[in-house]
Order: structure tokens, then C-alpha cells, then sequence
């Protein structure tokens, strides 16, 4: 088979639509969330019943990070358990999704500005599982990541998100998965908040709603709120993606917006 008629069937796999998807960054916070009832999960939950039903999920998450950028490209991605010290019931916890090698592969043709690597041995972590088994726990819906790569800047993150935009027209839900704030040396066993964690979020949010992004690509700039909120910057990188995703006419909103656990942000953002 040609290289064009590889293409076509790719682009026939998801065709082309008016109805462009939402994109949505979630604070994902506590692997328990995707376990426990309370006000994450059932936020996550609403979210799930109030969103279009996507023909597939892509996904970049906190806890795939590699060197270059790579996409699973599996068939069936496995459940990882990328944590540890918690109950019994989250190991055995499963996300049996379904991969999706032609949206894999759509993925790589669509990002121009980084070479992309196919991927058969990752599968789907806890920032994309606990997230997803609230908002679809049926788990029908094709799941596919995107990695981070840990080598690059948080402008090269943005450009690479903006390049994604094509796949909203194609049903593709597009899902960063992080925290704002995300500083696990300062974490409290408590629903409490530090005044720098609530400093930055509340800064996050503003510049969001001013669509300043140059000024949250440049976080470091912010002071010693932002020092304290990202001491590495995995957590935080995700909500480039989305918001580089955002055009003119698009609006957002926030859901789970809290922080707690003393420097955990949970704040999710709709961008519509």
C-alpha cells in the first residue's frame, strides 16, 4: 500500500467533522480519586456525561515523560500502577480501554514540528486512568498518549499542542492531565491550602481567563509563588497543550477548582 493510501485510510478512520471537541486539562492530584467518591470524582463524572461522546482519547499526561516524543500505539495498552503505598483496591483497579494505532499514527502525521515515535510497551498511567475511569468508566472509547519530552522547554510544549488542533475536527478528545500546583515535599495529609499554592493558582486562573499565555509559558517569571507551586515541571506542561488548543472564539471555564492537601491544585479547565 502506497504511503498516500495509508493516509487516506488513517484520515477515513477519523473523518473529518464541523463539530470541533472540547479540550480539557484535568488536576488529577490523588491516585485514590480514581477509586473514591468524592468531589474530584464526581466532578470528573459530570464532566464525562456533559462532554460529546469522542471517537477516541488522546491524552498527555504527567507521568510519561521520555527523551523525544513518543505515542502508544498498542492495540490494548495496559493499566499501570505507577505509584506506590496506597490499598490494595487501587492495584487491582483495571482501565481496559482499547489503544488505537490509527489515531497513533494520525498523531505522528499531524505533529510536524517534533519527530514522533511509535510506542508498544507503555500503555495507560494513573494521570490518564484515574482521570478517564470516572468520565467514561465503560471504558469503550480508544485511549492513546502522547509522552513528554523531558528535554524541551515549556515553549517548544505549547507549539507542540497547537499543532494537535486538527484532531478536535476528527472526534478526538484531547486531555492534559497534571496540577497546577504540584509540590509533593510541602504535601499535608488535610484539606488545607498554603498561601503560595492559592497565590499561584489564582494567578494561573486570571492569566487564563486573560488568554495571557505567553505569560504562563514563562511561569518562572512569576515569582516566588511559582518557584514553590512547580519545582519540576511534568505536572504543569500538560496545561500547555490545552491551552495552546485554544482559538478566538473559545471560552473557558473551570471545574474542581481547589487546592488542597496543602500544595496540590486540583483545577481542571474546559475550553470550548
Amino acid at each position: 500500500m502506497s504511503l498516500d493510501q495509508t493516509l487516506q485510510e488513517l484520515h477515513n478512520a477519523f473523518p473529518q467533522s464541523d463539530q470541533k471537541m472540547p479540550t480539557l486539562f484535568v488536576g488529577h492530584g490523588n491516585p485514590m480519586n480514581a477509586i473514591e467518591d468524592n468531589e474530584f470524582s464526581r466532578s470528573w463524572t459530570e464532566v464525562g456525561h456533559a462532554l460529546p461522546k469522542p471517537n477516541a482519547i488522546l491524552c498527555i499526561s504527567a507521568h510519561w515523560e521520555t527523551r523525544g516524543t513518543q505515542v502508544t500505539g498498542m492495540e490494548h495498552p495496559r493499566t499501570i500502577h505507577d505509584f506506590g503505598g496506597f490499598p490494595r483496591a487501587l492495584y487491582e483497579a483495571q482501565y481496559p480501554a482499547p489503544g488505537s494505532p490509527a489515531l497513533a499514527q494520525l498523531t505522528q502525521e499531524t505533529l510536524q514540528k517534533a519527530e514522533v515515535y511509535l510506542d508498544q510497551t507503555w500503555g495507560l498511567d494513573h494521570g490518564t486512568w484515574s482521570v478517564l475511569a470516572n468520565m467514561f468508566p465503560d471504558a469503550t472509547i480508544p485511549v492513546v498518549q502522547l509522552s513528554l519530552d523531558r528535554t524541551q522547554d515549556p515553549q517548544f510544549h505549547y507549539d507542540l499542542g497547537k499543532e494537535l488542533q486538527a484532531l478536535r475536527n476528527r472526534g478526538v478528545l484531547i486531555i492534559g492531565s497534571g496540577n497546577v500546583v504540584h509540590r509533593l515535599s510541602a504535601f499535608q495529609f488535610e484539606d488545607i491550602a498554603y498561601d503560595w499554592a492559592l497565590e499561584f493558582d489564582d494567578t494561573i486562573k486570571h492569566l487564563i481567563e486573560d488568554r495571557n499565555h505567553d505569560a504562563i509559558i514563562h511561569y518562572q517569571r512569576l515569582g516566588r509563588a511559582a518557584q514553590l507551586s512547580i519545582p519540576t515541571n511534568e505536572h504543569y506542561l500538560p496545561l500547555l497543550y490545552v491551552l495552546a488548543l485554544q482559538d478566538r472564539q473559545e471560552q473557558t471555564r473551570f471545574f474542581a477548582d481547589k487546592v488542597t492537601f496543602g500544595s496540590i491544585s486540583m483545577r481542571s479547565v474546559w475550553i470550548e
